[in-house]
């Protein structure tokens, strides 16, 4: 019983949880950060497309 509280404590005090946590709020973040960068860019692709076709017609 003793060498399972010891495991328990020792990975409470290691860092790698807090790690991972941090990994995966910064890759939430990179995410969120693409998507509405490509959202706009494909918006003003479309804008201009739209331009390019309506000049066209």
């Amino acid at each position: 019983m003793k060498n399972f509280a010891a495991k328990i404590s020792s990975f409470l005090k290691s860092e790698d949880g807090p790690t991972a946590v941090e990994y995966a709020v910064m890759l939430a973040l990179i995410v969120v950060v693409c998507l509405g960068a490509i959202r706009t860019i494909g918006t003003n692709a479309s804008t201009t497309f739209n331009k390019v076709s309506q000049q066209l017609k």
